[in-house]
């Protein structure tokens, strides 16, 4: 979705008055700040992407003025951000030590090309935006649930996915391995393009987390049917059969599915029905089969992490109020609980934020306030729990 009054080649015109007049840069720079703790703000990487794909690492900057000075000298197409080391990036890039970085997950709708129907590759729709939904549910209640985790920021990559930003001082200072730990805890699906069944549950109780989670699968999954369609096609009904390991049952699905209507929700419900008949009269299969369609609806609903970003931290993710160069929308900070009522169309764009006359300007206006907001309420979050955790260090070691 690509606001047609959009034209990429005016961005060197738009970005300097966007970066003056709308981009945050007080309590970007906070937020900054509070990701590098202990350390300096000037210890922390960021890379410009310029016109004509020119690329710009190890930047770094010392307070707001040479932030907003970067800003009008460069003016970045894309904004990045990466860790925090134990030197000023440019000084010593070649053997500088990565101190801390946040915790962040990035999650993009072309993950989801094997099952989605509405759309492909780069295009998105709010049909496919479900998914976004669901994943972000999952994965803001887990961390929250599961590691305590507070200072937590979402942002919309500004065009297809979501990116998840953890700052709290545990999640800042976790190294590669635990990063790829808590990564692993929140990946269900695993298997390359070749493997068709990708959810296994085995026959014990299911972990707290997975019935979290299936507990927010279940909130969207008729409407994710009846806008998807997964199993109307040959080639969708397929798709369903070949995550049914008995073949006895594979087979009795088969026949009966494949003459009734195309309806993905008909055609669920009865498999549903000819399954629950089947466990029933063979005790063996109940136990193998016992969460199959727990792990069928993971396999199409449940988030695809890129596992990479997690664990890697020379990989840059773009910034929260970055323009996307291709969309022009603007990367908004959301806030977990209203991912529901998150419209594609709502997001600001550069043009829509600086054109007055544009008929979307005042919504878009109202809208970038918002986000605004809601990134100035997780910073202040972060800035409090540091406060705290200083407060009872100084404590510890008067007691000491």
């Amino acid at each position: 979705m690509v606001n047609q009054q959009y034209d990429p080649n005016l961005l060197p015109d738009m970005l300097p008055i966007y970066y003056t007049r709308h981009f945050p840069q007080k309590v970007f720079c906070r937020w900054l700040a509070c990701g590098c703790s202990p350390h300096p703000l000037s210890n922390r990487e960021m890379s410009f992407t310029l016109a004509d794909d020119v690329y710009l690492r190890y930047l770094s900057i010392n307070n707001q003025k040479e932030l907003q000075d970067l800003l009008q000298k460069k003016c970045p197409h894309k904004l990045d951000i990466g860790a925090v080391y134990n030197t000023k990036p440019s000084v010593g890039r070649y053997d500088a030590v990565v101190l801390a970085r946040e915790l962040v997950f990035d999650i993009d709708l072309t993950d989801y090309d094997e099952v989605r129907t509405c759309c492909q590759e780069a295009n998105v729709c709010e049909k496919c935006w479900l998914f976004m939904v669901i994943a972000c549910e999952i994965i803001d209640k887990a961390l929250k649930e599961d590691f305590g985790f507070q200072c937590i920021l979402w942002v919309f990559s500004g065009r297809r996915g979501i990116h998840c930003w953890v700052s709290d001082y545990e999640a800042r200072v976790l190294d590669s391995p635990g990063r790829g730990a808590v990564a692993d805890y929140l990946c269900l699906i695993t298997g390359g393009e070749n493997q068709s069944k990708k959810v296994h549950f085995g026959s014990e109780n299911l972990h707290t987390s997975i019935k979290r989670a299936l507990t927010v699968i279940d909130n969207y999954f008729l409407q994710l049917l009846e806008e998807q369609e997964f199993f109307s096609t040959p080639e969708g009904l397929s798709g369903l059969l070949k995550l049914i390991p008995d073949e006895t049952l594979k087979s009795q699905v088969g026949k009966k599915l494949d003459k009734l209507p195309q309806s993905s929700l008909e055609r669920w419900t009865s498999f549903i029905s000819i399954y629950e008949a089947y466990c029933r009269e063979n005790g063996n299969a109940m136990r193998k089969l016992k969460y199959l369609i727990e792990e069928i609806k993971t396999q199409y609903c449940y988030p695809r992490l890129d596992v990479n970003v997690t664990t890697g931290f020379n990989h840059l993710l773009k910034s929260p109020f970055s323009i996307h160069p291709k969309t022009g929308k603007v990367s908004i900070v959301f806030k977990s609980s209203n991912i529901k009522n998150f419209k594609l169309d709502d997001v600001p764009t550069i043009y829509t934020l600086l054109d007055d006359m544009s008929p979307n300007s005042s919504l878009h206006q109202n809208n970038m306030k918002e986000a605004i907001k809601n990134f100035q309420e997780v910073v202040f979050l972060c800035e409090k729990t540091g406060a705290m955790r200083r407060r009872n260090n100084a404590n510890t070691s008067i007691e000491f």
